[in-house]
């Protein structure tokens, strides 16, 4: 994770941490180290990248973000009601209309929404409410309730699309495959650009290093075929960080924090021609128990800042690229005793970037008002499946969508377009 866990001690989110690093680090090992060395994960980089393709970046927002502070519902007295020291009045609200409006953190990316590239989708949420962050994060990312395989949304979407580069699914600012990448397709997780770099890349020293052993896994057979793909990663990570070390393009700024040093590594493994598809970043931590007014100003002035910055970096490969953040639940809609907000139900999802209808909010707004609440929570109207359909099959058609998200269904949103 880019961030630290919330400093609320909440020990769900705590073991969350500790589960995933030691989760995710057998898996990596299993299917990244194992695999690619007798099999054909690594393999399938000889043939080269794709370049040019859409690109798909999926910013989670670990711990539970409050979608009500994100993306507030003005027009609901209950929300007011709730939230005595924590709703967020409405006078200080972006871009609002008759229900919603927007956190002022968020101005950064307001010119976004005024060009129609953001756009906001409310009561999103898991079929069934589930308030553990363990078991919620596990269902959001393996995405197919009840399968025994272990394998991931993200990693399903790019070997639906069978391409040929072992950077079509990557993991920025982390050493970790998250869940959502595991499975049996390509896939890898860096911290930085430079966690690729390799002894003696780019002297003359290096260079008759890489000759010798080309000639050393010259031949047929797992090993030299595992051999010779390590060699293809080493050169496809130098072009990575090439690309990282040049300063952001047209005047973008990221903020001087891990998540904004992430995205715009992510920006630079977008242009580098790697052949990316996915992108999958962590936000840091949003399990705010304690302080949700300041928590969540701060918090979001960070992603707000470091997005902005990213499609601006990226000039006309943004083209190409479409975000959408994801959160395991929102948040409580009374505050507690701490000004802060429990674990709750229904959340927002933010839709950014190519191919978005944005400047609008969407979704089948279900009301604060007591009878419509789901034990004291936002209820969910749109299963958060079904976004991430409408983004594949907007910018992914080849991608058959029931083999990534089975047994699901489809109701159309319509905040992409056709």
């Amino acid at each position: 994770m880019t961030g630290d866990p919330d400093p609320c001690g909440c020990s769900d989110y705590t073991a969350l941490s500790r589960r995933s690093l030691l989760r995710g680090s057998a898996y990596a090992g299993a299917a990244g180290v194992v695999t690619s060395m007798v099999g054909d994960v690594l393999t399938a980089s000889v043939h080269g990248a794709q370049p040019g393709g859409n690109v798909l970046v999926v910013v989670s927002q670990r711990g539970g973000v409050d979608g009500l502070s994100m993306v507030v519902p003005h027009a609901e007295p209950a929300y007011y009601a709730a939230r005595p020291r924590s709703a967020v009045a409405a006078s200080q609200l972006l871009h609002r209309d008759d229900t919603f409006g927007l956190h002022p953190s968020f101005a950064p990316l307001s010119g976004m929404w005024r060009r129609d590239r953001f756009a906001v989708v409310h009561a999103v949420g898991l079929p069934a409410p589930d308030r553990s962050h363990f078991a919620a994060m596990e269902v959001i990312e393996d995405a197919d309730p009840g399968s025994r395989e272990r394998v991931g949304w993200l990693n399903r979407m790019i070997g639906a699309l069978r391409g040929e580069s072992v950077f079509e699914g990557v993991a920025i600012g982390t050493n970790v495959v998250p869940t959502s990448l595991v499975g049996p397709s390509d896939s890898l997780a860096v911290a930085s650009a430079a966690s690729l770099e390799t002894p003696y890349a780019g002297s003359a020293v290096g260079a008759d290093i890489t000759r010798g052993l080309r000639r050393l896994y010259a031949g047929h057979g797992e090993v030299p075929r595992a051999g010779q793909a390590a060699l293809d990663l080493a050169r496809g990570g130098r072009r990575f960080g090439t690309e990282a070390a040049v300063a952001p393009r047209n005047g973008a700024q990221y903020p001087a924090t891990s998540f904004g040093k992430a995205m715009e590594n992510a920006a630079s493994l977008v242009r580098s021609g790697l052949g990316v598809r996915a992108i999958a970043v962590d936000s840091g931590g949003w399990d705010h128990h304690v302080g949700l007014a300041s928590e969540m100003s701060s918090g979001l002035t960070d992603l707000a800042t470091a997005l902005a910055a990213f499609f601006r970096d990226l000039g006309p490969d943004a083209g190409r690229v479409t975000l959408v953040t994801l959160s395991e639940f929102g948040r409580r809609l009374a505050e507690n005793g701490a000004a802060g907000v429990d674990h709750g139900y229904g959340n927002a999802v933010l839709v950014m970037g190519a191919g978005v209808r944005g400047g609008r909010y969407y979704g089948r707004w279900p009301g604060l008002a007591t009878a419509r609440q789901v034990d004291g929570d936002l209820a969910v109207t749109t299963d958060y499946r079904h976004v991430l359909t409408e983004i594949l099959q907007s910018r992914f058609p080849a991608v058959d969508t029931s083999s990534v998200f089975p047994g699901t269904g489809y109701r159309r949103v319509g905040f992409m377009r056709r």
